[in-house]
């Protein structure tokens, strides 16, 4: 079918200048016909992970946003600190598409990929906040029967970060996790997992709503960071589960070298005899989030058998082979409704996204609050 030379749609583009400036907008691409391997799918859910705000707002300092443009196409511009320009030369003076996954229905196809007509499917792909994506068939998942756009639209991300964690802790022989801003849509799936598959899990959030919201889910090792004894209880969790590898949404700050210590503490619990270098049990962090932009701080209390790293799903993805990613998509597709059901805090369209109280709402990367794109919006709403 070949029914859309002439078709254009809306792509929200962000651009950083050369002079240092960011710029967000909305802007009419042309919609090519698909190839024969092709779709054309009609976008209708597209969440705002944090991930994406690493391209969407990039370094820029959004204390100086200045918002603009009309009602249906705003603007908005932002200052790049200058001491970050230099890291940013490969996306200089490029207006690039933003938004990793989403979900919609597929409007047209290639010859080879007509069986695809007028299913709803999910893609991780790139350029998703935009109505339209022109993708390879094989590249969509399928969801089931009846399932709408917006519960599919975080059907690779999170969940294929949760599996991940949980592969990872098996392919390095550790037996349980410890988790930061453990009430995250993130956080909720990888509790469901581990409640399910048996797997002992710590998590960490940062005041009393956040744990009443996994208490409710049936999480079992819930710790606050805000709380007097929040060391000391990290530990007695720690020794309780076993856990040895953490995953740290933070980044910034003391938090990765408080798991570590908590790990080392359990592991001394069990000792029997003292060595000067610490407990022989291997300890590992990885930093998988950026939510606290300040420094990584490491008080060495934990011995020597212990390392600290970034951790990227792409890269463990292509560690884990194409046999345990098509596992773990299998799974998410028969769980969707459950396990990786997630939850929104707003539906708003292209234009929304571009305007002041929206814009603020989301870049706070607030634990549990999580924004929804739906392109297929009035873009005057």
């Amino acid at each position: 079918m070949n029914d859309m030379q002439t078709r254009q749609g809306l792509e929200l583009r962000s651009l950083i200048t050369s002079q240092g400036q960011l710029e967000l907008s909305l802007t009419e691409v042309d919609v090519p016909a698909p190839r024969p391997d092709q779709v054309v799918i009609e976008i209708q859910a597209t969440p705002i992970n944090p991930s994406d705000l690493g391209l969407l707002t990039g370094p820029a300092d959004l204390s100086t946003a200045q918002f603009g443009g009309s009602e249906a196409r705003p603007t908005v511009t932002a200052e790049v600190p200058k001491d970050r320009l230099a890291g940013l030369q490969a996306r200089i003076d490029q207006s690039m598409p933003v938004g990793n996954e989403g979900a919609g229905v597929v409007i047209a196809a290639g010859d080879n990929a007509q069986h695809m007509l007028g299913k709803t499917v999910a893609v991780l792909g790139g350029s998703m906040y935009a109505q339209y994506r022109v993708i390879r068939a094989s590249e969509c998942l399928e969801l089931p029967e009846g399932t709408a756009p917006a519960d599919g639209a975080s059907c690779f991300v999170n969940p294929m970060t949760a599996l991940s964690m949980v592969e990872n802790m098996r392919l390095d022989g550790h037996t349980a996790l410890v988790h930061t801003a453990a009430a995250s849509n993130l956080g909720q799936m990888l509790n469901r997992i581990c409640l399910a598959d048996g797997i002992g899990l710590v998590n960490i959030v940062r005041s009393q709503e956040q744990a009443a919201i996994l208490r409710e889910i049936g999480a079992q090792h819930i710790c606050d960071s805000t709380s007097p004894g929040f060391e000391a209880e990290l530990a007695d969790a720690v020794h309780a589960t076993g856990a040895t590898l953490g995953f740290d949404a933070i980044g910034g700050g003391e938090l990765p070298s408080q798991i570590l210590a908590a790990m080392e503490v359990a592991a001394n619990r069990s000792a029997t005899a003292y060595s000067r270098y610490g407990s022989a049990t291997h300890k590992q962090v990885y930093l998988y989030g950026n939510l606290d932009t300040s420094p990584t701080v490491l008080n060495r209390t934990f011995g020597m058998a212990w390392g600290v790293g970034g951790w990227l799903l792409t890269s463990f993805l292509q560690r884990a082979g194409g046999e345990a990613a098509q596992r773990m998509k299998q799974r998410i597709a028969a769980e969707l409704q459950t396990t990786f059901k997630s939850h929104y805090t707003a539906e708003i369209s292209l234009a929304e996204a571009l305007r002041e109280n929206t814009l603020r709402a989301y870049t706070r990367r607030a634990t549990g609050e999580k924004y929804l794109i739906n392109p297929a919006r009035g873009l005057s709403d």
